[in-house]
């Protein structure tokens, strides 16, 4: 393989072997009984959050000092950690807490700088950091071969969730190597070699593609829906969830400042984006909501582009320069419509929309469907108030063919942001001069 002298992928903390996922499978427990308190309640948080005892358990917790953390599993750990208590304290009531106590806000915070990554639950706290193999020597491609260290509900369907994430960032590692071959074989004008390159990488989206789609297999969309969507929300855009202001990181002595965030999302995937790039998809849809019926205006950068800041500060890097040296488009467009150069380029650009076409598929069914369901739990007369309640509530009126103004776990118009997300990516090929 021709690996451009340019790149160096340790110090993106990316792997030729696992991608973006640790080379090492994350801690599942922090050694130092100092930080039990914390590793106690999130063992125990299905419980907690099911008899709606989680804040009275995390309003007892000490502020632990984040000096005890020696390496960077820990940190990660340590991440992941907070992260399922932030949201589990915030969404795991009948009405949202937007206050957080300095118990979590203080370390949360501490430990979210040294990540370079916000304090909320992010793709990498509730995915790549977050997941354990049953045998380390068997496919970590196989989601039937992982299970996950934390989680809010104690079941199968959400470490199903979790875990098809995990296997599509195994998975999607063997694309990284081509992808660099590809960037190298431009730089050398070998035409014929990036076309087999090219081929490779639309069998290995395929095979992406085929493998999302196993997530019907063993998470259910009412689950989904009801239960596991509501405790992954941020605290931006959630006016209509009860969060108006967002979340007051309380640090203590009448210090403190006001947080939005989005919410944990596939869209703070790196892996994503990185196919993205290398096929030059530039994505400008910022999902914002209307308001009375206006569009708010663009901001300067699409939602894509903000969701590198809910990345490990390496793998943020790495996307920068791989859109410096990302040339794969250009080259494809300077030869003829009906060149092999082109035609294995359009077919790489339609492979990564058909996987978006799957992925719109599945959040309809799971989310535009599910919410014409009912909790399985829910009383009658219950006063919940979250993301899945106020979705539902808008839901009652729509046809689910009319689904824009339903806020996605990350503050966006979802459908609409994603279809739009789609029909970019497929209108990056290119079939005639």
């Amino acid at each position: 393989m021709h690996i451009s002298p340019a790149v160096t992928l340790d110090q993106y903390a990316v792997s030729l072997q696992s991608g973006f996922l640790p080379t090492i499978p994350p801690l599942q427990l922090l050694q130092d009984p100092y930080y039990w308190p914390w590793e106690d309640i999130v063992l125990d948080l299905p419980n907690h959050i099911k008899s709606r005892t989680i804040r009275q358990a995390v309003d007892a917790l000490p502020v632990l000092s984040t000096s005890r953390l020696r390496d960077e599993p820990e940190w990660r750990r340590a991440y992941s950690l907070l992260a399922f208590l932030t949201h589990a304290y915030i969404w795991g009531g009948e009405q949202p807490e937007e206050i957080l106590p300095p118990a979590i806000s203080c370390p949360f915070l501490e430990v979210s700088n040294h990540l370079e990554l916000p304090p909320c639950a992010t793709y990498a706290a509730l995915n790549l950091w977050n997941f354990s193999l049953k045998d380390r020597a068997a496919d970590i491609t196989d989601p039937d071969n992982l299970y996950i260290n934390s989680s809010f509900t104690g079941t199968k369907d959400e470490e199903w969730f979790f875990m098809i994430s995990v296997a599509l960032e195994a998975k999607g590692a063997t694309l990284i190597p081509l992808i660099l071959d590809a960037i190298h074989a431009v730089s050398t004008d070998e035409s014929q070699r990036l076309c087999d390159l090219l081929a490779q990488f639309s069998k290995g989206l395929s095979e992406l593609r085929d493998l999302l789609e196993r997530m019907y297999e063993k998470c259910a969309p009412a689950f989904f829906f009801h239960q596991l969507r509501p405790l992954l929300a941020g605290s931006k855009n959630m006016a209509s969830a009860g969060l108006p202001n967002g979340v007051f990181y309380d640090e203590g002595h009448g210090h403190g400042e006001w947080h939005q965030h989005s919410g944990g999302s596939n869209a703070q995937s790196s892996l994503i984006q990185t196919l993205d790039i290398f096929l030059g998809v530039e994505h400008t849809a910022t999902g914002d909501m209307k308001s009375n019926g206006v569009t708010k205006p663009a901001p300067k950068t699409g939602f894509l582009q903000e969701m590198r800041n809910y990345m490990p500060g390496p793998h943020r890097r790495f996307l920068e320069h791989l859109s410096q040296i990302s040339n794969v488009r250009s080259y494809a467009l300077s030869h003829k419509a009906d060149s092999p150069v082109r035609d294995a380029y359009n077919t790489a650009v339609m492979a990564l929309g058909r996987f978006r076409d799957s992925h719109v598929q599945m959040v309809t069914r799971y989310i535009i469907l599910a919410a014409k369901t009912k909790h399985p739990d829910m009383q009658p007369k219950s006063a919940q108030v979250n993301l899945a309640t106020t979705t539902t509530i808008q839901m009652k009126d729509l046809n689910e063919k009319v689904a824009g103004g339903l806020h996605g776990t990350g503050g966006t118009d979802l459908i609409p942001f994603l279809r739009k997300t789609r029909d970019t990516t497929k209108a990056a090929a290119s079939y005639v001069d």
